[in-house]
């Protein structure tokens, strides 16, 4: 439960820096130098790697020489550049005033993008300092003081040697003055270190070690398991430990004192560990053991603050549960006791772990504040925000952050007590009200599973009732899942495989577009399939593609076994079927049999029971072949072929390839006709006559072409649905998985499905070793057998499915072609016109770049959609990835391709 005030801001503990450099409080990881190692230098000195460092000093103490020496070029902010900047010349004095409004523009710019900044400037004067240690505090880092004290007399000889500086004789002993003045006073000014460097020889003797900050554990990958609100309940935390897996050890009076997991797992503590219930001190002395031994981390609650402040003798308001743990705690040892005031104190307010996927702290916190550090980001952590009002109960209400939140990283934790935890937004609150009667809560972390245990007896009666409509919970789901504002815009997708994937902002506001007009409801659309390269132009006489160039490119990019998968006369089809309408609620928050969407996300049919009926025949067949027991799923999410193609296309067909075919056969026969009677008077006409009967040979083959993809349907009758990969299942990305295993999953499929009248159809495969010359001439007949049966092509995959390219310059490969489709001559026709074999050459000019580089970035884009889906994150994060592929679609590129 909340208490009735927030602390005075305070910052986080700060680091003494002595005569052997910076020494680290017990108790707790604490920060390291950038290689891993405390400095041991005697003139060591520590700068936080996300921190404003002022550099101080009269003109001539050298401080230029020692940014340069110590920082990088790009983390210095010089006064004396931005003059130049702004007056083409660095010793104009009557520009100062926009200079240093630049150089605080510039400042403030980097410390909101989380980049360590240096300020050379003499910065000698009060008013100068306090603006940096504004901006400082505006962004939430550690303004930190390094001082050249060096003598007068060896400043104003530096300066006589400089010919592009002659200063008047007065300024370097005013400024002089004015340093003497500030020295000391600069801890009381806000710098949180100061490093003071008298003489010359101290300033030579100096080494800048660059920390991390203490809630910076990145480097910790887990497995985690993270611990919600105890208060007190011993009992019950020995029972959920022990649910977890860890092996308890205990004292000689039996008393737990460390708990362990024999896998290496870490338990993760969010705080309010105390007060209320019946056992703070068995609680503490438990995990102030896991913490001493490496087992554990803890962050603190607004608890632990408040029971920390009164254990040091500050005046506290004794409500919520305090008097009960003071009461508790008197009766142990003082030992005991110094050492609980010590572990509180040295509490830090969050931790950012995994690469900072996940944040942990008590009362939540909104991205900005983040690997931060100030008071305000403590008070946030340990408090969270208000709104200024108070309930019925007169306790504060707190400011729905959560509901807000669009972060990347998972933020973990407590404060507020909700019945059950669930995730919300990339959030989750684990404190389900142990000591008022509830459960008491763990995450699994990253398998984002929850294990609770039931409180044993309501311990502390509550002020008011657990929050039944806190968000997430099940009374309160996500209301605005989507904003505008997540997909508007110029957009960058971060994605796990390709890196950053940039959107257009025509192109987002295209997609906006189709994806508010046509689209499916955006909960369902957990993919979108990105578009696909064609092989490398042939060079064979009479083809424009030929499977020789795919084998070619996957060789070169050391890929030896590839599938090649039989190219269907349909459409793409994206077919999400749930195994009941619960499984389909629970995950999509739509309950349904399921749906089934085009590469836009349009409804890919246009009615209902047609759709019910397909989905039905689909689930019947995954449960007989056993495929939802298999992935442990009450979903699948598949990417297919719906045929015929006339399905999804008929106005394409009827309105451009029906009508090319019916002009060619209404006007060639006639031409024919009168060149042959213009032969008959005895006109020598062979060649042109010649030519236009290749034309009707071409149109006729055209016609044949794209009927082919042509044939009446009606209901179920004369559909077929190919599936060939399984894209997602619960809690899984299974298109990483190899093509020989999806393909596998689709046989069963197609085996269980009504074989008296057969929806599903089998997807043929060869497999082929591009090291190998008799498979590759396999491969290639394989192609040709197809083709020339009137098939569409074949498609060329890596069998590994996620494939990388051939590593260069100390790099590892970038990301390779998925797949490349390889047409036949006669489904080309289609596409390029029917005698467009008489043009090769000048198709042959064909720019694939584009094309490929879109086919990787969507590709990258859909696998990162299927990996936050299958974590578990929120809509908005899932729709990210998948709205951009829409955007990408828009970009111009020859549609022929």
């Amino acid at each position: 439960m909340t208490d009735d005030a927030t602390p005075t801001e305070r910052p986080e503990p700060i680091r003494v820096t002595g005569p052997t450099g910076p020494t680290t409080p017990a108790g707790r990881p604490g920060p390291t130098s950038a290689d891993g190692t405390l400095p041991v230098a005697r003139r060591a000195l520590p700068v936080t790697d996300l921190s404003l460092v002022v550099l101080i000093g009269t003109s001539g103490a050298g401080k230029s020489s020692f940014a340069r020496r110590h920082f990088l070029p790009t983390q210095v902010v010089s006064s004396d550049f931005c003059r130049g900047l702004v007056a083409d010349d660095e010793n104009d004095q009557s520009a100062s005033a926009e200079a240093f409004e630049l150089l605080h523009y510039i400042v403030g710019k980097r410390l909101a993008a989380g980049r360590l900044t240096v300020v050379d400037a003499t910065n000698v004067q009060p008013e100068a300092r306090k603006q940096l240690i504004r901006i400082a505090k505006d962004h939430d880092v550690l303004p930190i003081a390094i001082v050249l004290d060096v003598p007068p007399g060896v400043c104003a000889e530096r300066n006589r040697t400089r010919p592009d500086r002659q200063l008047p004789p007065h300024v370097i002993p005013r400024q002089n003055r004015e340093l003497r003045r500030s020295l000391r006073g600069l801890e009381r000014e806000g710098f949180r270190k100061v490093h003071l460097l008298r003489g010359e020889a101290e300033v030579e003797a100096a080494e800048v070690v660059t920390e991390k900050r203490y809630n910076d554990l990145r480097h910790l990958t887990g497995p985690f398991d993270i611990v919600g609100d105890v208060h007190g309940c011993r009992s019950e935390l020995e029972t959920l430990l022990g649910r977890l897996g860890y092996d308890l050890a205990r004292d000689a009076e039996g008393r737990p004192v460390d708990a362990a997991h024999p896998q290496g797992r870490t338990a993760v503590f969010v705080g309010d560990l105390v007060d209320r219930g019946p056992d703070t001190p068995g609680v503490l002395r438990l995990v102030m053991g896991m913490v001493a031994a490496g087992h554990a981390i803890c962050v603190p609650g607004n608890h632990e603050n408040k029971l920390g402040r009164a254990m040091s003798g500050r005046k506290v308001t004794v409500s919520h549960g305090l008097q009960e743990s003071l009461d508790q705690l008197a009766a142990e040892p003082e030992e005991f006791r110094a050492e609980v005031r010590a572990f509180m104190g040295d509490l830090v307010s969050h931790y950012l772990l995994d690469g900072g996927k996940l944040l942990v702290c008590h009362a939540g916190l909104p991205e900005k504040y983040h690997g931060r550090t100030s008071g305000r980001v403590r008070s946030h952590a340990l408090y969270g925000d208000t709104t200024g009002e108070t309930d019925e109960y007169g306790l504060p209400v707190r400011y729905p952050w959560a509901e807000e939140y669009r972060g990347s990283a998972l933020v973990v934790y407590g404060h507020t007590p909700v019945p059950m935890a669930s995730f919300f937004n990339n959030t989750i609150c684990l404190d389900t009200g142990c000591v008022f009667g509830g459960s008491l809560t763990a995450l699994r972390y990253p398998e984002r599973e929850l294990v609770g245990v039931e409180a044993e007896r309501e311990w502390y009666a509550p002020v008011r009732p657990l929050i039944t409509d806190a968000a997430g919970t099940p009374s309160a789901p996500e209301s605005r899942p989507l904003d505008l504002a997540d997909v508007a815009g110029r957009r960058v997708v971060e994605t796990r495989l390709h890196g950053r994937v940039a959107v257009r902002e025509e192109n987002a506001a295209a997609a906006l577009e189709v994806m508010s007009r046509f689209a499916l409801d955006p909960r369902l659309l957990a993919y979108l399939p990105p578009t696909m390269a064609p092989s490398a132009t042939s060079l064979r006489p009479g083809y424009l593609e030929h499977p020789d160039e795919a084998f070619a490119a996957y060789r070169a990019d050391g890929v030896q076994h590839v599938i090649c998968e039989e190219k269907h006369m349909g459409s793409r089809a994206v077919v999400l079927v749930a195994r009941d309408e619960a499984a389909l609620e629970k995950r999509f928050g739509i309950a349904g049999p399921g749906a089934i969407w085009t590469r836009t996300g349009r409804a890919f049919l246009g009615d209902d029971a047609v759709t019910g009926a397909v989905l039905e025949r689909l689930r019947a067949a995954a449960e007989q072949a056993g495929l939802f027991e298999e992935l442990a799923s009450g979903w699948l999410l598949l990417d297919a072929e719906l045929m015929p193609w006339s399905l999804k296309a008929v106005e394409l067909l009827r309105r451009q390839y029906a009508a090319v075919g019916a002009a060619a056969g209404a006007a060639l026969p006639a031409v024919l006709a009168a060149l042959g009677q213009a032969t008959a008077r005895g006109l020598d006409l062979g060649e042109l006559t010649a030519r236009q009967r290749q034309r009707a040979a071409d149109a006729q083959a055209f016609i044949t072409a794209y009927r082919r993809y042509c044939w009446p349907t009606e209901g179920l009758s004369g559909i077929r649905l190919a599936p060939f990969q399984v894209l997602a299942a619960e809690g899984a990305n299974l298109a990483v998985r190899p093509h020989d295993e999806h393909l596998r999953w689709i046989d069963g499929l197609v085996a269980a499905d009504d074989q008296r009248a057969p929806l599903l159809r089998r997807t043929d495969r060869l497999l082929v070793d591009t090291s190998d010359e008799a498979s590759v001439a396999a491969g290639a007949a394989w192609w040709e057998e197809l083709t020339g049966a009137g098939g569409e092509g074949m498609v060329v995959k890596p069998l590994c499915s996620l494939a990388r390219g051939r590593a260069g310059e100390g790099r590892p490969g970038g990301l390779i072609q998925p797949g490349v489709k390889v047409r036949g001559r006669e489904y080309l026709r289609i596409i390029y016109g029917p005698d467009y074999t008489e043009y090769l050459d000048q198709l042959r000019q064909r720019f694939l770049g584009h094309k490929r580089s879109l086919a990787l970035r969507e590709y990258a884009l859909g696998l990162e959609g299927l990996d936050r889906l299958a974590a578990g994150e929120p809509l908005w994060r899932v729709h990210e990835p998948v709205f951009a592929v829409l955007a990408l679609e828009s970009e111009p590129v020859d549609p022929r391709l």
